[in-house]
């Protein structure tokens, strides 16, 4: 499974920028106790789920997620969800976790600039670029941090095989 491809200008401008207001101004998030999992330490943050479950959750599903699907090849989606991350004061670095305990791949959709970034098991550090798709395997220990220079680090997050 290849590990690591990051793509720049993912998305046709037009396209990410409706994108970028959805996300950062229409959705509703909802609070979730810790950022790799309900048990870690590490801070909060407010997640808006797309897909889960083998279903859709969100009405915003086709206005948001298909638009990313259709720029890759997938097999079947196991997860889609939009996360929000308040920013701290200094960068705070989240536990190490991996998404799901079965081998699958992952895509980290970048809404905005920003200087948290994601960390690989082997140190690579990925910033958060808006319009930054990032495919990995999410099923590896990764981790992210928070940002200190914007409000908030806003990014999508899908699952897939």
């Amino acid at each position: 499974m290849k590990e690591l491809k990051v793509i720049d200008n993912f998305l046709d401008r037009t396209i990410f920028e409706k994108i970028q207001k959805m996300v950062t101004f229409d959705l509703p998030y909802y609070y979730k106790i810790g950022t790799a999992s309900p048990k870690s330490d590490d801070l909060y943050h407010f997640v808006h789920y797309f897909y889960t479950d083998n279903s859709v959750k969100s009405d915003f599903f086709k206005e948001i997620v298909i638009p990313i699907l259709d720029n890759f090849t997938y097999y079947s989606l196991i997860r889609a969800k939009a996360n929000c991350y308040p920013s701290t004061e200094n960068q705070f670095t989240h536990a190490k976790h991996i998404d799901l305990p079965v081998p699958h791949r992952g895509l980290i959709f970048h809404i905005n600039n920003n200087n948290g970034y994601t960390i690989l098991e082997d140190g690579t550090k990925i910033e958060s670029l808006a319009n930054r798709a990032v495919f990995l395997d999410t099923s590896k220990p990764h981790q992210s941090t928070s940002c200190t220079d914007q409000d908030i680090r806003f990014n999508i997050n899908i699952n897939y095989v």
